[in-house]
């Protein structure tokens, strides 16, 4: 890609997201850079997101839509990635870069061209996002996040680093499962710190309540492979807004007990560990706190 334009398309896991829809299509036909292709994978909405979905398509010829199964007991997290594996199969396109993007995001009209300028300027990168900004009574605020963590809201890949992690599994962890193999295998994950986007929905406000998001986090923790001195502490640090956060540490607790299954590439795993050691923790609770930049 170097010295060439970047090309990249778009994926769109929805499921009754009209009117965030509406608002991210106005903010894609307003991009500098378009997208080669933008697909809509709907997933089982029963409100007018795919009526809205198949006007887009009729309007503009960079977008389709994709209507898949709904699953009426899913894992949490396999919803989105079965989606996202559905557009991916769907795309009649070979881009350069190929993004997951969240129906309930808006960015400015730059955004996609800077973003994927950061693809064209650096080889070695294989998965970025910019910087979540979520809405707060002091207005956009900045989510911090610890190094090398990419946003699951605005995920662009280097589709040769997508094609060497896939598939992605299909539960939650899912975003940091792939973060860690494209590591292992040599290729750079980072969250570009002055390319904001707007998350207008609040992390989690989607999932079963409190409790069972905090839960499925400490389930993923296990099969991920966190150590538990690590899993513990960041429950605490959570537990400081969220005092469900604590779920975490029992659910891994049980998963344990229940030896469930963990993730089988043992050099990813080992990876993990190796970043939660003691000697990295001081790095990564500033990094969580918001205090060091992200580079």
């Amino acid at each position: 890609m170097t010295g060439a334009v970047c090309t990249y398309a778009l994926i769109t896991p929805t499921r009754n997201e009209a009117a965030n829809l509406e608002r991210l299509a106005a903010s894609l036909v307003a991009q500098t850079h378009l997208p080669a292709r933008w697909v809509i994978v709907d997933n089982g909405s029963d409100d007018a997101t795919v009526d809205l979905a198949h006007e887009l398509e009729r309007a503009y010829p960079w977008v389709s839509v994709l209507s898949v199964p709904g699953d009426p007991e899913p894992r949490p997290g396999a919803p989105i990635v079965r989606a996202f594996h559905a557009g991916l199969n769907a795309l009649e396109v070979r881009a350069d870069v190929i993004v997951k993007l969240d129906a309930d995001t808006s960015m400015e009209p730059d955004h996609f061209e800077r973003l994927t300028t950061a693809f064209t300027e650096d080889t070695d990168l294989g998965i970025a996002s910019g910087t979540c900004l979520e809405l707060s009574g002091e207005g956009w605020k900045a989510i911090p996040v610890t190094a090398g963590h990419v946003r699951g809201a605005v995920r662009a890949y280097r589709r040769a680093c997508l094609d060497a992690v896939l598939p992605l599994e299909e539960r939650v962890g899912w975003d940091g499962i792939d973060e860690l193999k494209a590591s292992v295998l040599g290729w750079k994950t980072r969250m570009l710190p002055d390319l904001p986007f707007y998350h207008h929905r609040a992390l989690g406000s989607r999932d079963q309540g409190r409790a069972a998001r905090w839960r499925s986090q400490g389930n993923a923790s296990y099969f991920m492979g966190y150590r538990f001195s690590y899993l513990v502490l960041r429950a605490l640090h959570h537990s400081r807004r969220d005092p469900a956060a604590l779920m975490m540490i029992s659910s891994y607790v049980a998963a344990g007990v229940r030896r469930e299954q963990q993730y089988d590439d043992l050099a990813v795993r080992h990876y993990l560990r190796e970043r939660q050691s003691l000697r990295f923790l001081g790095s990564r609770a500033r990094e969580a706190l918001g205090k060091t930049a992200q580079t």
